[in-house]
């Protein structure tokens, strides 16, 4: 593990899991475990693969906390060599997904 991916995955776990949880009361035990048997940017790309958002990245865009997403690590111009462009990309449209989630969702629980 190269000196750039030890920090990356430090701030995984520091400010997406530990953070998170300390400001949102949501702990991420899945992400955790998922941080610690893959590695930090193994980890990132495995969720970056997935489609849609998940259910923690609809948690913290609820309580308007994107900044403490993965995807919003991802993003940090100090880890870009670490990931392409397509999986930059991806992280971005999960963002973008989970910020309109919010958007509409109150809009649904709006009776006629």
């Amino acid at each position: 593990m190269t000196d750039l991916e030890a920090r990356f995955e430090h701030e995984m776990v520091e400010k997406v899991y530990r953070a998170a949880g300390r400001e949102t009361g949501y702990w991420a035990g899945y992400f955790l475990r998922s941080v610690k048997r893959y590695g930090g940017v193994s980890a990132a790309r495995r969720l970056l693969q997935r489609g849609g958002v998940s259910n923690g990245l609809a948690k913290l865009a609820g309580l308007n906390r994107l900044d403490l997403a993965m995807e919003t690590v991802v993003l940090d111009p100090a880890y870009a060599s670490l990931f392409t462009d397509a999986e930059r990309a991806a992280a971005t449209q999960h963002l973008d997904e989970a910020r309109r989630l919010t958007i509409i969702a109150p809009q649904l629980s709006v009776p006629p």
